[in-house]
């Protein structure tokens, strides 16, 4: 009988995903007015994280102190590995590269076309000829529902639906790895809302996204959210999937979760 090798044990212990947003110790005020204090919150790849809270827990502050439009007060984040306090042209440039940012009103160029608005961070950003420039922008339009006939049509000729797949289109414009969104669903109907989310949680694993979005909507939590990070009290109170927060005893959470509206969105879920 051939003496065999040993077979290795097999490695039970799973390694641990990586860390795509690190935020520590973050303070965040106006004047003297707190809004966050010692916050904490971690981001990891393939996730879908919805960011909740009531009415001035500092949600939009949050997003854009992450992405660089805001300078906190203290605390350090982190992006990719990246110190956002202390980043170099280079540095800056590759998380602009990797991310991409749909605001709640989709900030698109009003002067430009469809076609132009999802072209225009390849233009900024690549050297790209215009003719694959131009065909990539298309592919990015049908990969978030619209037709060819869109193309030409200014901001103003859509609806508001049509403008949240056009922000959308644009966001995705560089194959991000990281996509933020602020409060996507604002505005909609229910039905273009549920349309919306099943798009996002598509692309999400299609792409291999990972996703941090701002919300109010209940329906999108337990539709599209793999985790979700609650905001009170100046800070994350907890991080956890929606089932898990349904058993939460902090007061905010429970109302949210188990008043009216958190007893219908479980109920169509």
């Amino acid at each position: 009988m051939t003496d065999q090798p040993p077979i290795a044990p097999a490695n039970d212990a799973a390694t641990p995903p990586e860390t795509l947003i690190e935020v520590r110790g973050l303070r965040s005020q106006f004047g003297d007015q707190v809004i966050h204090d010692n916050l904490d919150l971690d981001v990891v790849r393939g996730e879908v994280l919805g960011v909740v809270g009531g009415s001035g827990t500092g949600k939009t502050v949050l997003l854009n102190s992450i992405i660089g439009l805001k300078e906190p007060e203290g605390g350090s984040i982190r992006i990719f590995g990246h110190d956002t306090g202390d980043l170099s042209s280079e540095d800056s440039a590759d998380i602009e590269r990797r991310t991409g940012v749909l605001f709640q009103q989709g900030a698109l160029f009003s002067s430009l076309s469809v076609l132009q608005n999802v072209a225009s961070p390849m233009v900024e950003h690549t050297k790209l000829p215009r003719d694959t420039i131009r065909e990539l922008a298309e592919m990015k339009i049908a990969m978030v529902g619209l037709k060819p006939e869109s193309h030409h049509q200014k901001p103003a000729e859509l609806s508001g639906g049509m403008r949240k797949r056009v922000g959308l289109a644009r966001a995705l414009s560089l194959d991000p790895e990281l996509l933020f969104l602020d409060e996507p669903t604002a505005g909609l109907d229910p039905i273009g809302a549920a349309a919306f989310d099943e798009l996002i949680r598509r692309l999400s694993d299609d792409l291999g996204l990972t996703v941090f979005m701002i919300t109010h909507d209940l329906d999108s939590l337990y539709a599209i959210c793999d985790k979700v990070a609650v905001l009170a009290d100046k800070h994350v109170v907890e991080k956890a999937t929606v089932q898990e927060l349904e058993k939460s005893d902090h007061p905010w959470i429970k109302e949210y979760f188990l008043g009216p509206r958190g007893r219908a969105a479980t109920k169509a879920a």
